[in-house]
């Protein structure tokens, strides 16, 4: 089964000590990518960056900024390819960003099923 897996920043968090030991980021990347478990994954730009899109009305709006206002944003992503969620929840857990932030894990809901 597939998961979203998203990295939030947490301000709150944002001023721990650095710890090299669980930042490397790119170690985790490395192992999950050779387990197969990595299907994709990317940093994303800070909220300023964000461009909203919608329609209302038939009318397209667009607007600069994120679709919500929050303290706390998305920082990147990752696809997990797992056996289930006790699986995505071991694999979020030895990210870096789970001492500095908020992952978020959510089963993909394939259009096929109802």
């Amino acid at each position: 089964m597939k998961y979203l897996m998203m990295v939030v920043s947490d301000p709150e968090a944002a001023d721990r000590p650095a710890d090299p030991a669980v930042d490397e980021v790119e170690d985790w990347v490395s192992r999950n990518d050779a387990a197969g478990k990595r299907v994709i994954g990317e940093r994303l730009r800070p909220p300023e960056a964000a461009t909203t899109v919608r329609r209302r009305g038939g009318e397209l709006l667009v607007t600069d900024g994120p679709f919500t206002e929050s303290r706390e944003w998305i920082a990147g992503f990752d696809v997990l390819e797992c056996d289930d969620l006790d699986e995505a929840i071991a694999i979020a857990a030895t990210h870096p960003m789970v001492a500095a932030g908020t992952i978020e894990l959510r089963p993909f809901w394939p259009f096929d099923e109802a």
